[in-house]
């Protein structure tokens, strides 16, 4: 068995998806997600120029050997690019492997180890109050766990207050837009958020909070001490992670389960967080970790030390990742919790798949692979939109973290 072909198709059919298509000589064929938020065309290059004349006539069925021909072969290795253009070869060589096997993709994982997947939405608004209510919407809908995001007076655009209420695309301009911070007034407004919350809806939900790498580690442990009343499911992306040595200080100052890794791409920018207890959910995924033969590793790792999956799945992963991860999250011994951010009518449309949604948990189906396809006339409808993820400034014009 030997692929012939490895073709990338770019659509936007409401946002940017890049999506690797590899063909095999005995007509079975499988795809994989490349998508990288803002800098979808980096993933492209790589992939048609460097990737996509390797794989010709290499056995798709040797999926470690081409994980590690990808990954050791390049001498400049890691980063968002690469790990992207890797994942998204794992993925398809895992979709075909499945489909030869007439399998689902999580019984060559090791099958079952729950039935279904418990998710979390994204509630938010422009002030508590429509926060508050968002979040009954999300309860309403059958939702166990809901992430609470609220407008801040006084800090303009304030991260994770979408346009949309199922769906949020923060990637809205051909070039980058300008949001506000200030952690004094976000200190003040995200506690009275979770208390007005448990004072509207009691304890049985899991609430989660992320605050995108916005706090210095000591604003990020007083943060967490804050909401220790309001016993939150995870504190997310609390401070930026390069130094990872600053989850120390905020360890050694709040109970509040710690979850971060969404922008990491190896085991090795996770290691010393997993080894030195420092998280409780690692939240690296499919897409940006070099497909599930690499997350495989990052998870088994976690294990060791009681730490939990969470893998990040907002619309900036497409649906290939999302019923990918599904899979992972149906097999993964350790599993948390999975992120989930609705995608659009016209994306599902262009993205035909079979995972399903009942009462706060997604399934995963039968059909053999991944159980998502890609429509490519449809896909061809949805042209490339040149699109940035915005930046953010403090009130004093000084570049912050987004």
């Amino acid at each position: 068995m030997k692929i012939t072909a490895a073709r990338v198709i770019v659509t936007c059919p409401g946002r940017n998806f890049v999506t690797l298509k590899i063909e095999t000589d005995q007509g079975v064929y499988g795809i994989g997600d490349a998508t990288l938020n803002g800098r979808e065309l980096s993933v492209v290059s790589y992939l048609q120029d460097h990737v996509a004349p390797c794989l010709i006539g290499m056995d798709p069925r040797r999926i470690e050997d081409v994980w590690q021909y990808l990954y050791r072969g390049a001498y400049w290795r890691r980063g968002p690019v690469t790990m992207r253009a890797i994942a998204a070869v794992d993925v398809a060589l895992w979709d075909i492997k499945a489909k030869m096997a007439n399998m689902p993709l999580y019984q060559l994982l090791g099958g079952r180890s729950r039935d279904g997947v418990m998710v979390y939405g994204h509630a938010n608004g422009s002030d508590i109050a429509e926060t508050v209510d968002a979040v009954g919407q999300y309860i309403d809908m059958g939702y166990k766990a809901i992430r609470a995001q609220t407008g801040v007076p006084g800090i303009k655009d304030a991260y994770g207050v979408g346009r949309g209420k199922l769906f949020y695309e923060p990637a809205d301009a051909a070039l980058p837009s300008v949001t506000g911070w200030d952690t004094r007034k976000a200190l003040n407004t995200v506690p009275k958020l979770f208390e007005k919350l448990r004072e509207t809806y009691g304890f049985d939900h899991h609430l989660l909070h992320d605050g995108h790498h916005r706090y210095t580690p000591q604003e990020a442990a007083n943060l967490g001490k804050m909401l220790e009343p309001y016993q939150l499911f995870w504190l997310e992306d609390v401070t930026p992670a390069e130094n990872q040595e600053a989850f120390k200080l905020i360890r050694q100052h709040t109970v509040t389960p710690l979850a971060v890794g969404e922008i990491f791409n190896t085991i090795w920018d996770a290691k010393d967080l997993i080894q030195n207890q420092l998280i409780d959910y690692i939240r690296c995924t499919i897409v940006g970790a070099g497909g599930v033969t690499h997350l495989k590793r990052i998870a088994d790792l976690a294990s060791l030390y009681q730490i939990r999956t969470g893998c990040h799945g907002a619309t900036d992963l497409s649906p290939v990742t999302m019923g990918t991860a599904l899979h992972f999250d149906t097999w993964v011994p350790n599993f948390g919790v999975q992120e989930y951010m609705r995608h659009t009518e016209e994306t599902d449309a262009v993205f035909p798949h079979d995972y399903t949604f009942e009462k706060g948990e997604l399934f995963c189906g039968e059909t053999p692979g991944h159980g998502v396809d890609i429509d490519e006339k449809l896909a061809a409808k949805y042209p490339y939109k040149p699109a940035y993820l915005p930046v953010a400034r403090l009130e004093d014009g000084t570049m912050w973290n987004w």
